[in-house]
């Protein structure tokens, strides 16, 4: 996005890619890609750069009002956010982990129906990972309901770390050799055998 300054003064905004009016001379919509630095200039057009905006499954944003910045001359863009309801941030973030719980389960459900129609057991280790996703779950609920502010909540949904599958990390483990392979050669310039 731009803007015409001047005297100080926001005159308008201008989205990229939008044909504008000034001074009653029409410029096309591809007139801002497309002209210099010094073109824009001429006319008193200026970046508009934006704030760091909060994300709004915690809080409520509201833009603020356009501020001409003659320092560096742009025009900023902040955001204003205001906490939402703690306990409905709580709730909501909990149903997350749950769903996600879920949804990480479901694909390997069939392995628990099959051992039980059939008085069998599951692969030890299918059974430890997913004992690991219903902890990690478990944990991460816990700590929401736990968080004191809305701040809080949000470092732990940004925290979680989902254990990978068995078969993810039997894939990681077959590409492991030539991952060492390739660091080996990185850090020595040598082709090393990667067995």
């Amino acid at each position: 996005m731009f803007a015409i300054v001047q005297d100080g003064i926001i005159v308008m905004l201008i989205p990229v890619g939008t044909p504008f009016t000034l001074n009653g001379v029409e410029y096309p919509a591809n007139w801002c890609n497309l002209s210099t630095p010094e073109e824009k200039a001429a006319i008193g057009m200026v970046d508009v750069v934006y704030g760091t905006q909060a994300n709004d499954q915690y809080y409520w944003v509201s833009q603020d009002v356009p501020v001409y910045n003659a320092a560096t001359n742009q025009v900023d863009i902040n955001f204003t956010s205001t906490p939402k309801d703690l306990t409905k941030v709580k709730e909501s973030s909990i149903s997350q982990i749950n769903n996600t719980a879920y949804t990480i389960l479901l694909p390997t459900d069939w392995m628990v129906v099959k051992a039980v129609e059939t008085s069998t057991t599951v692969s030890h280790v299918w059974n430890v990972w997913r004992q690991s996703i219903r902890t990690t779950a478990a944990t991460a609920v816990s700590a929401v309901e736990s968080a004191a502010n809305v701040d809080e909540v949000q470092t732990v949904m940004s925290g979680i770390s989902w254990p990978p599958s068995p078969d993810q990390v039997a894939a990681d483990l077959a590409q492991a050799p030539d991952t060492i392979a390739d660091d080996v050669q990185d850090a020595t310039g040598e082709v090393q055998d990667g067995n």
